[in-house]
């Protein structure tokens, strides 16, 4: 398993843009797909994002398509969620995690981070 770490959350308005952060330990990080998923108050936790170890697939929810971009730095370790043109309906905490799986499935993750907020306004 690895251990993670997500960061670049805060509060912005509608339109506007943020970069999640999500810096990985271990030295086998290469190995593990990556995934995003966010979770709104009262609702249940929901895919976003996945890149596969090497970085050469990528997959989207819908509603995020054209808006959000996933990337990883495997010297870095770390995983990036790019969230442009964002809307009040993005508002979430947001978590990376880790799968030996290029799935979208959040059983199949082992490994998750604490989350980091990010809220919209409109």
């Amino acid at each position: 398993q690895v251990q993670l770490v997500e960061s670049g959350g805060g509060l912005v308005q509608a339109g506007g843009s943020l970069r999640l952060s999500c810096a990985a330990s271990g030295r086998t990080f290469s190995m593990y797909a990556m995934g995003w998923f966010r979770q709104a108050p009262g609702k249940e936790r929901e895919f976003v994002a996945a890149i596969t170890g090497s970085g050469s697939s990528t997959y989207y929810q819908d509603s995020v398509k054209g808006r959000f971009t996933i990337s990883r730095d495997n010297a870095k370790r770390t995983v990036y969620l790019e969230m442009d043109s964002l809307k009040p309906e993005d508002t979430a905490v947001y978590y990376c995690a880790a799968s030996s799986l290029f799935t979208t499935t959040p059983a199949d993750f082992a490994s998750w981070g604490q989350g980091t907020q990010v809220a919209v306004s409109s």
